[in-house]
């Protein structure tokens, strides 16, 4: 029997994430056919790819850029149909063409549409942190509701999908599981001289020592924020209580990350560190495709080491335990103040030590709110933006 291809469509394919999605799929021609490709504001980026994998549909976040957007593809010759704006990008998650959606969108913009595709019934590959994080309770009941089936792309949630049992939907405990353990390299500044971290710059802080990501996701990894939003994620995607979740620092990042069992068994999920492996695991899934990485050679490794995280020197993560553990609209203030925190150390406004700070600083005032819709949730993240833009400027003053 002939199978037909699946159609894809990528929230946020100009992005680290969305560009290797493409990778993998220009590797299994006969296993995917584009239908939709999005982006924020890169048009350049967009038109190449659309024109590149025939893409019926060509999404520009930022509507005012929809005319740029058209005479690109026309300039390569491509005649997909262009979309804008946030009714663009819910157009987008939902077509009926695609049985696959990519949620690789950075931020809380990618929430809204993410969850248009649960409610769709899609099969979501999900890298867009934030949909869980602020919104977690919404999106999973959305997943069950549409019977939509949600696969994790982070590499650390995709390691420990693997290391599960395939009916851990019935309770960790149920199945033997005792604990969760996510690993972190610990970022560029792992043993940094604590006096150091106020004079770290952007460039440093971009600098992973094992992947390639963007700015804002390699500065979060740097703080350890990155890892404590991770832990959120993972409470929800794998209905695990903050007693069952654990980080391990490992800066050689080939463990991606851990499950022990009651019995004293720990599966782990080796790998290079290379996010193509996690977006082929979840396109082919459950089976295994060619994703173009280099090949673990476990005879050259000398060192796997693992430490416990210093929360001292990574206050973002304990923010993260307590945003977990009390839950609601937390969460999202966390998430929010985090994001207003981070653009600002990029742009020099900030010092990186002040990130987690500022972050501490809104968390505190922030109101205490029951979120029972999307409304909560924005109305929420806005109320965390405007008052971290307020911090923002005063430590300008």
């Amino acid at each position: 029997m002939i199978q037909m291809p699946q159609g894809i469509t990528i929230l946020g394919s100009t992005g680290s994430v969305g560009e290797s999605t493409l990778d993998v799929i220009s590797r299994n021609p006969d296993r995917f056919r584009v239908v939709a490709l999005t982006a924020n504001r890169n048009v350049t980026g967009l038109a190449r790819q659309c024109a590149g994998f025939d893409a019926e549909y060509a999404v520009i976040g930022d509507a005012s850029l929809a005319s740029d957007l058209s005479d690109a593809l026309c300039e390569r010759g491509c005649k997909a149909t262009v979309l804008a704006g946030p009714e663009g990008l819910a157009e987008a998650a939902t077509l009926a063409r695609s049985d696959v959606v990519m949620a690789a969108i950075v931020g809380a913009a990618g929430l809204e549409p993410t969850l248009k595709a649960a409610q769709a019934g899609k099969k979501i590959l999900l890298a867009n942190k934030e949909a869980l994080v602020i919104a977690g309770h919404l999106f999973m009941n959305a997943a069950r509701d549409g019977g939509a089936s949600v696969l994790p792309v982070d590499s650390e949630h995709n390691a420990i999908f693997q290391a599960l049992p395939a009916d851990f939907a019935r309770g960790l405990e149920a199945v033997g599981v005792d604990r969760i353990l996510l690993t972190a390299s610990g970022g560029p500044f792992l043993d940094l001289p604590l006096n150091e971290f106020r004079h770290v710059t952007p460039k440093q802080a971009c600098k992973h020592p094992n992947w390639e990501m963007g700015r804002k996701i390699s500065v979060d990894s740097a703080t350890l924020m990155n890892k404590g939003l991770e832990l959120i994620e993972a409470h929800w995607l794998f209905n695990a209580g903050p007693e069952q979740l654990e980080v391990l620092i490992h800066p050689q990042s080939i463990v991606h990350s851990m499950v022990a069992y009651r019995d004293g068994s720990v599966l782990a999920q080796l790998g290079t560190p290379d996010m193509r492996t996690p977006i082929a695991h979840t396109l082919a899934w459950p089976e295994r495709i060619e994703a173009g990485v280099k090949r673990l050679n476990l005879a050259d490794m000398t060192d796997l080491s693992f430490r416990k995280p210093d929360l001292g020197r990574f206050p973002c993560l304990e923010l993260a335990y307590d945003a977990m553990r009390e839950g609601e609209s937390l969460p999202v203030t966390l998430n929010a103040a985090n994001e207003i925190a981070v653009e600002a150390f990029l742009q020099e406004q900030i010092r990186f030590d002040q990130i987690p700070s500022l972050v501490a600083r809104v968390m505190d005032a922030a109101e205490r709110l029951t979120i029972r819709d999307l409304a909560d949730v924005l109305e929420t993240d806005a109320q965390a933006r405007r008052q971290a833009s307020i911090w923002v400027k005063q430590l300008n003053d």
